[in-house]
């Protein structure tokens, strides 16, 4: 789901830039005031969780990648504003050392892995939780939380391709810049992730709350709030 160098065009990736920025800089000040000094080795440790996850990355149509993220399951343990953080730096390292994502696509790949995804997995986790702390019903959030956290993540960046065909044209009408249609990009991101992808971020983010409930309950900031 990194996307590389020359499939968004200024018009996209700039404004995705700016809208990262501000959720960077909101997510810094509510760490400084939300996160105690005791949380910060778990935002290291996320972060080294969320990079080695994501290496395991399977191309797929339209010049992009599948893999899990590990956004869901961070959000839960330490709130989507850590998350927010946490998945950034890895993607920002990933683009500028190891040149997986590109430098341009900074802002959309932040974007759509380190904002939208941790935030839609919280919310779709305290939603489906409702009050329960323990058993089946915490166990069906957290799956769907990673579930339809990636598969959301994922259509929000067929979007993103998918309109720069309709945006982003030479005077004879080719694309200049990704070549698929929202008719493309968005059934093939969708179908990628909602069949494989987020069923193996849905079973891991289940598989990791279970560990802490078991072992450091009092680690879990989404059962404290």
């Amino acid at each position: 789901m990194h996307i590389p160098d020359g499939y968004l065009s200024p018009q996209t990736y700039v404004p995705l830039y700016g809208a990262s920025f501000i959720f960077w800089a909101v997510a810094l000040k509510r760490l400084k005031r939300d996160v105690p000094v005791k949380y910060v080795p778990y935002l290291a440790m996320a972060a080294a969780f969320s990079f080695l996850i994501q290496m395991f990355n399977i191309p797929i149509p339209g010049g992009t990648t599948g893999h899990a993220v590990g956004a869901g399951i961070i959000a839960i343990l330490l709130g989507p504003w850590t998350a927010v953080i946490a998945v950034s730096v890895v993607l920002i390292i990933q683009a500028v050392v190891f040149g997986d994502g590109g430098i341009t696509a900074i802002g959309a790949n932040c974007f759509n892995m380190a904002v939208v995804m941790p935030f839609v997995s919280y919310w779709v986790f305290k939603l489906v939780k409702g009050n329960a702390t323990a058993g089946f019903r915490l166990h069906v959030a957290s799956f769907l939380s990673g579930y339809i956290g990636l598969s959301i993540s994922a259509i929000v960046t067929a979007i993103e391709f998918g309109i720069q065909p309709l945006i982003a044209m030479s005077p004879d009408g080719r694309p200049l810049y990704a070549p698929y249609p929202l008719s493309v990009a968005v059934p093939v991101m969708a179908l990628e992730h909602l069949l494989l992808f987020g069923i193996v971020e849905g079973i891991v983010t289940v598989l990791l709350l279970k560990y802490f409930l078991k072992h450091e309950p009092e680690l879990i900031w989404s059962l404290s709030k």
